[in-house]
This record gives structure tokens, C-alpha cells and sequence, in this order.
């Protein structure tokens, strides 16, 4: 729980810094703290919840030097990811690779390094923890493609929002990304709808989406990184109905709709 505990504050520190970077007034159906308290307040408050991270992470009482290597090397690798989403808002050459690598980053190794956290302190072989590790990256990969597809096509009423979030906000996803891929014909409306009306932008570019394919592509996607996650965890030496668990609840992310 201690481990957890750290996990949770360092998280929650990026979301901080992160609504600053991205001038975000709600997280949550809540003001954000630097809109609530002011800008200082929040870059303060998120350094503080990063100290007592490791505060949290100072208390465990075994295998305290690898676990600060690995927490100490994911730390760093969110902060690469979140430099690179940043970066790839002033870019219009992004790949669907550094795409992938920048969401495994931001998004996926904080998941995979609290599953091999819990693997270590609980005594796994190397291997197994090395396999938890891999099932969570590849999950938070899925997830977030999983959540970029939401954001164009889930069902508005359980989603609690608009459609086209990250496209309003000129954000480069999947679908955005491998849709100008395949554009072909389509390639001059990009340029149109990008300077368009709002509500015509978003209208037009998920248009655009499927009829590139860029939709399809986009679920199948999800499929192929949870089809991995799947396979790490079959791959783990214990007992199946141990790892139902996570099964259970890589399953419920995946398959979520909103």
C-alpha cells in the first residue's frame, strides 16, 4: 500500500503540471488547482506531491534500491513523454511511431512500472516481473488508443462531452496521424478543414476518418496491444486463476465506452 501510495502521488503530480502546461480550467468536473489557487500555488502544489511521493517510497521496508531504480526511471520517461505531446503540437511530421512512443512514455510505463513494483516487493522471479512489466505497457498503449477512439466516436451521453475534443484542440492522435497517412484525395481537405468553423472542423475530419479507414485501423490497433498484454500475461509463470484478477481488469479498460 505504501508502494500504491507513491504510485497515486506521483501521478496526480503530473496531472497538476500537466493542467498548467495545457491551460486546463477543469479536471474531473472540478476546477484545476492553479485555476482554483493560482499559477504558484499549483506548480507547488504538484512539487510537493512529488516529494511525498518519494516520501511514500522511503517507508518500504524491502528491496528499496531497485525499486528507486525503476520508480527514478519512470519518472523520467513521463516527464520525456509529456516533453514530446508538448513538442508535437508545434510539428507536422509526426509519425504513427513516434506517436506510439510518446503515449508508451506519457501514458504506459507508469501502469507497467506499478505492476512490477508490485512484483518485486512481492517476491517474483525476474522474469515474471520483467512479464507483468510488458503486460502493463502494452495495456496503457491500448488504452490510450482506446481512449483516442472515444474521444472521436464514443457515445456523447456516457462520454459526458463532445465529440472531437482532440480535434478542436489540434491534438495529434492516431486517427489524425494515419488518416493523413491514407488520405490520398482527401489530402487538400486537411488543409481547409483545419482553418474551417469549429463545429464544420470536427464534423469534416471525422468524416475524414472513416473514410480513410482511419477509424478501422484505429480499433484494430487496440486489438493488436491488447492481443500482446494478453499474451505477457498468459506468458507469467503462476497459477492462471492468479492472474485472473488483472485479466479482469485489463479487460474492463479495454473494452470500456467511455
Amino acid at each position: 500500500m505504501i508502494a500504491a501510495a507513491a504510485i497515486e502521488l506521483f501521478h496526480n503530480f503530473t496531472l497538476v503540471h500537466d493542467d498548467i502546461m495545457d491551460k486546463a480550467p477543469l479536471r474531473r468536473g472540478n476546477p484545476t488547482i492553479h485555476a482554483k489557487y493560482g499559477l504558484t500555488a499549483g506548480i507547488l502544489s504538484g512539487d510537493v506531491m512529488c516529494i511525498n511521493a518519494y516520501v511514500q517510497l522511503a517507508n518500504v521496508k524491502n528491496h528499496l534500491p531497485e525499486l528507486l531504480q525503476l520508480f527514478n526511471t519512470t519518472a523520467i520517461e513521463v516527464c520525456e513523454g509529456q516533453q514530446l505531446d508538448m513538442d508535437f503540437e508545434q510539428r507536422d511530421d509526426v509519425s504513427i511511431d513516434e506517436y506510439i512512443h510518446m503515449i508508451a512514455l506519457k501514458t504506459s510505463v507508469l501502469l507497467a512500472c506499478s505492476l512490477k513494483m508490485g512484483a518485486i516487493i512481492g517476491g517474483a522471479s525476474e522474469a515474471n516481473a520483467n512479464k507483468l512489466y510488458e503486460f502493463g505497457k502494452n495495456v496503457g498503449i491500448a488504452f490510450q488508443l482506446q481512449d483516442d477512439y472515444l474521444d472521436a466516436f464514443g457515445d456523447t451521453a456516457k462520454l459526458g462531452k463532445q465529440n472531437g475534443g482532440d480535434i478542436r484542440a489540434n491534438k495529434k492522435t492516431f486517427l489524425l496521424l494515419k488518416a493523413k497517412e491514407l488520405a490520398g484525395a482527401y489530402g487538400s481537405q486537411f488543409d481547409e478543414l483545419m482553418v474551417a468553423e469549429e463545429e464544420v472542423k470536427v464534423r469534416g475530419v471525422l468524416s475524414l476518418y472513416k473514410n480513410t479507414g482511419a477509424d478501422e485501423l484505429c480499433r484494430a490497433a487496440v486489438e493488436a496491444y491488447s492481443e500482446k498484454a494478453f499474451t505477457n500475461l498468459e506468458e507469467i509463470d503462476v497459477p492462471a486463476e492468479r492472474k485472473e484478477p488483472l485479466r479482469k481488469l485489463a479487460s474492463y479498460l479495454l473494452q470500456r465506452d467511455k
